[in-house]
C-alpha cells in the first residue's frame, strides 16, 4: 500500500471544525502537521492587522481577501476529502 493510500490519523471532524471556525488563522494546518502552511496563514493575518493599524486599508482588505479565499478553498478540499495532512496522507472520514 502506498503512502498516499494510508488514511491520516488526524480526525476529519476536528480538521473541518478547526478550518470552519479558525480558518483564516490556519489552526487546522498546525493540527494536520503542515506547519509552514499554518505559518503562512498566520502571517497573512498579522500582515492584515499591520496594514490596518498603519492606515493602509486597501492593502488590509487585499490580504484579508487572499486569506479568506484560501481558507474557503482549503475548507472545500477538506469537506470533499481531497486535502492531505503534513505527511501527504488524505484526511478522510
Amino acid at each position: 500500500m502506498s503512502q498516499a493510500e494510508i488514511k491520516s490519523p488526524k480526525s476529519y471532524g476536528v480538521a473541518v471544525a478547526l478550518c470552519g471556525i479558525f480558518g483564516t488563522l490556519g489552526i487546522h494546518h498546525f493540527y494536520l502537521g503542515d506547519v509552514w502552511h499554518g505559518v503562512a496563514d498566520v502571517m497573512l493575518v498579522v500582515l492584515t492587522a499591520y496594514f490596518l493599524i498603519n492606515g493602509y486599508v486597501v492593502l488590509a482588505v487585499i490580504t484579508l481577501l487572499i486569506d479568506a479565499v484560501h481558507t474557503m478553498a482549503v475548507f472545500y478540499l477538506l469537506i470533499t476529502e481531497q486535502w492531505k495532512d503534513g505527511a501527504g496522507r488524505p484526511v478522510t472520514l
